[in-house]
């Protein structure tokens, strides 16, 4: 068949390859080389960031919060009875270690561990904005009381001599001796010093002093501390975000706002490097646990790295053993090598961008070699036919005939795709949306490297003419390659040929029963539909990441011994925060949302939701504390800066109320700060802003959005608007471009009616799945009916047409359906759960799927033939009736 002449930019690139295939490969595989160098350089990042979307309230306030006040707390727990911990010199150990960390060393003195040490290396790069723990609160509970007696004693001193002059005058006024005027002095003195001691003895009997109060003195202590009117060695309540529990201390470390990635990871090692130094750990008993969600975050950054390796290397052997498996082209392995340059590429981009490793992107690996396998799989197949439809004719020939009848339809199904996986910028999580757009560009890569690689190496392989020394040694080893021993061996064989059975029998049953299967097809669709709402979403984040990360046992650990795991702070803005009004609903605000979720005094946070933090009313423990705005800015003045540094900013215009939380699903944590969110809004002064902010308000706040019900349909619908658009736009036909979405439709209910029923959960990735079902089933859809509507053109009834579409196109269809199936399940080696469960829902989605398409798809393309034909015979019978 002579073909007609073509200037379309996938002719020309096919020319060009079969032109210049030497010149193509080397390019190709610089540019692949060059991405594999920039791809090493990817910094990985696993922050709240990805999570999250950043137009929100939350984000805002969150981040004025860490702006304010430093980032999310690193907790350092610290397990031990308290009274052996701060009744003994274990608390200079652990005063040391808080100054330590907080960078802050006497002038002139060695650092524990030495300069280059980790207490050395905090204090030269200053990573921390403030640290709050038991040791530098006692160390200047004891500061300010010593200050503050001896500042009283020189008060008294000089009330002392005022009144004993005060007493002299008064006396010589009304004409009594000097003697008389000496003694009344001397009584006035005796009276100020006698109100002195009474003060002195009443600080004594509450402190348990017996002098100026001292660190070591463990009366002191232990009267600060503990609370004398219950059993011994219980904290008070007052105190319970520094003393949980009898046996369980909290050191607070807030990092400066706006580190980068690496800066925050060093820090957070550089802490847990402190508590490791033998010179600060506790001698009886007590332990140190570093933990908190900064620290969740970094273990989780730094097992991104891993975790992609290990994904590589698996595809790798997964792709070959599958390719070995189904693919039946030569040479066998090329679509692999073809994959790796494209995904070479993709990833070198990214890191030219600037953009950052997330556990989403990881994802894409897999899933983009598994994609770029199928596109090489498809212009290979191609090529070999022409070349036997056309009894033997070269490569290059062959190349550019395939480039022209098989090339668009391959391109307008890649398009297809990737306009399915575009609708993924609709969701809420940045690091979805990254997983979109990266396979939107990925699938432009794999595609140009299918098609031109693919095409140069076809046209080179025969080109070339190895000596006849070398071809015997290519020969001998292509004989024991491992890949044509799987594909010899008879499981292998036994599998084709079952495949190759079932593919004739759907196909004989779509087109002898083309109306009932598209019906059953429609009915399951819908009742997939349906259900897909009842579909549970996993939302508890500690069953989402790695299940061996040391952090995450240390933050439960944190919740055992503490009762809480993170903590939700409420950011409270305004002119004048200093107002008694202001700071009256403040505590009201604290002591409802405290009842409102079971806390008491009484029992402490036990199985209470959360628990009170250290906030700004705590300063203002009595009511003669908080009458006037006078006594609150003269209390404020008063405080030292370490307290009020954590709860108010030195303006006064912006302060803190913060809440412990415990652990638990973000269904339920929304439920906990929706409820604080629409308290904030009842009777909250004129002039005051009042926000949510915290990690715990974000995560929960984008779960709910990607979980909605609304938002995925509303993702599937624009799944499915996009690939229309496209292949309206590709395929120039309304008919040509909508039957193909038929079966693609349909899929999204199959998939969701088989999840219902093996009642698999979702997580917040392949909770958008329908869009992933929607983009890969497309490429099956479009390439086998564009392949019907060209075996029509020749002239071939429907039957036979799809007969031959299904032995050539729904051949390589299976094949390379079967590799991209095998790239998303890749990612259930991953120790990742939120990407293992992710590659196993999708495994399982796009079988159904697959399948789906190749039984309905028939049944629609026969329908619309017998509708058409139906319109074409209706004027011919008005004719003959006439």
């Amino acid at each position: 068949m002579k073909l007609p002449r073509s200037t379309s930019p996938l002719h020309r690139a096919a020319a060009l390859a079969a032109r210049r295939p030497a010149l193509v490969l080397v390019v190709i595989a610089a540019l692949a080389l060059a991405g594999i160098a920039l791809a090493v350089q990817l910094k990985p990042d696993a922050g709240i960031d990805t999570l999250v979307g950043t137009r929100s309230e939350a984000y805002g306030a969150t981040t004025t919060m860490r702006q304010r006040f430093g980032d999310d707390p690193i907790i350092v727990l610290v397990r031990g009875d308290l009274t052996k911990l701060l009744l003994t010199q274990d608390l200079e150990r652990l005063l040391a270690l808080e100054g330590c960390i907080s960078g802050n060393l006497p002038a002139g003195a060695t650092p524990p561990g030495g300069a280059n040490g980790p207490c050395g290396r905090l204090a030269a790069t200053k990573p921390v904005k403030v640290v709050f723990g038991p040791g530098t609160f006692i160390n200047e509970a004891v500061r300010q009381l010593g200050a503050g007696f001896v500042r009283r004693l020189r008060q008294n001193a000089a009330q002392a001599g005022a009144a004993a002059a005060a007493a002299r005058s008064a006396a010589l006024r009304h004409g009594l001796s000097r003697s008389e005027a000496g003694r009344r002095a001397r009584s006035a003195r005796a009276a100020v010093a006698q109100r002195f001691q009474e003060e002195v003895l009443e600080l004594a009997v509450r402190y348990g002093l017996r002098a100026v109060p001292r660190i070591d003195d463990p009366n002191f202590v232990s009267t600060l501390v503990f609370d004398q009117a219950k059993p011994a060695g219980t904290p008070k309540r007052r105190f319970a975000y520094l003393f949980p529990t009898k046996r369980a201390a909290l050191v607070q470390v807030r990092l400066k706002a706006g580190l980068s990635e690496a800066r925050r990871n060093d820090a957070i090692a550089l802490v847990r490097e402190a508590v490791a130094l033998a010179s600060l750990k506790p001698r009886n008993g007590a332990t140190y646990t570093v933990t908190g969600a900064p620290v969740v975050v970094s273990d989780l950054t730094d097992s991104i790295t891993g975790s992609m390796l290990t994904l590589l290397i698996v595809a790798l052997l997964v792709m070959a053993g599958t390719l070995a498996l189904v693919f039946r082209g030569r040479p066998r392995l090329l679509p692999l090598a073809i994959a790796l340059a494209a995904a070479a590429l993709t990833f070198g981009g990214m890191s030219l961008t600037g953009a950052p490793l997330t556990m989403a992107s990881i994802a894409v690996l897999p899933i983009l070699i598994g994609l770029a396998v199928d596109y090489a799989i498809q212009v290979q197949s191609r090529v070999s036919e022409e070349q036997g439809e056309g009894k033997a004719i070269g490569a290059a020939p062959a190349a550019r005939r395939a480039a022209l009848l098989g090339a668009p339809a391959i391109a307008a199904a890649a398009a297809a795709t990737a306009a399915g996986f575009a609708a993924l910028a609709l969701s809420p999580v940045p690091m979805v949306r990254g997983f979109g757009i990266l396979l939107v560009v990925g699938i432009a890569i794999a595609f140009a490297c299918a098609l031109m690689a693919g095409t140069a190496a076809l046209v080179l392989g025969e080109r070339a003419a190895p000596p006849a020394a070398l071809a015997r040694v290519g020969k001998r080893l292509a004989r024991h390659r491992a890949t044509d021993a799987i594909s010899a061996s008879e499981p292998a064989r036994a599998t084709r040929e079952r495949a190759l059975r079932a593919g004739r029998d759907v196909l004989a049953l779509a087109t002898r029963h083309p109306a009932p299967v598209l019906a059953v097809g429609l009915v399951i669709a819908a009742a997939g539909w349906g259900l897909d709402t009842q579909t549970r979403v996993e939302s508890d984040i500690q069953r989402l990441v790695p299940q061996d990360l040391p952090a995450l046992r240390d933050l439960d650990a944190l919740q055992r011994s503490s009762g809480v795991g993170g903590e939700v702070d409420v950011l409270i803005e305004g002119a004048d925060l200093t107002r008694p009004r202001v700071l009256a609903w403040m505590i009201g605000y604290q002591s409802a949302v405290l009842k409102q979720h079971r806390y008491s005094t009484k029992r402490g946070c036990g199985e209470a939701e959360i628990c009170p933090a250290f906030s700004l009313p705590d300063l203002f423990t009595t009511q003669s504390a908080r009458k006037d705005a006078a006594g609150i800015d003269a209390l404020l003045d008063a405080v030292p800066p370490y307290f009020s540094q954590s709860v108010i900013t030195a303006d006064r215009k912006t302060a803190t109320l913060a809440f412990g939380l415990r652990l638990m699903t973000l269904e339920r944590e929304k439920r906990v700060i929706d409820d604080l969110r629409a308290r904030l809004r009842h009777g909250r002064p004129a002039g005051v802003r009042a926000a949510l902010a915290g990690l715990p308000v974000l995560a929960a706040d984008a779960n709910a959005e990607v979980a909605s019900n609304g938002r995925r349909m509303l993702t599937l619908l624009a799944g499915l608007f996009a690939v229309a658009i496209v292949l309206l736009v590709a395929l120039r036909g309304i008919a040509r471009a909508l039957l193909p979405l038929v079966p693609i439709a349909l899929a999204t209910g199959w998939s969701a009616f088989v999840l219902f029923a093996l009642r698999v959960p979702l997580n917040p990735m392949s909770v958008t799945l329908g869009a992933l079902v929607i983009a890969i089933s497309t490429e099956f859809s479009v390439l086998l009916s564009e392949r019907y509507r060209q075996e029509r053109g020749l002239g071939h009834d429907p039957r036979e047409a799809l007969a031959r579409t299904y032995r050539s196109t729904g051949a390589a269809i299976l094949a390379s359906g079967t590799t991209a199936i095998a790239g998303f399940a890749v990612l259930v080696a991953s120790d990742i759960r939120m990407l293992r469960d992710f590659g196993f829902v999708t495994v399982i989605d796009l079988s159904v799927s697959l399948l789906g398409v190749l039984v309905v798809l028939p049944a629609v393309l026969l329908l619309a033939e017998h509708r058409a034909s139906g319109r074409a015979r209706a004027p011919q019978a008005a004719k003959v009736a006439a």
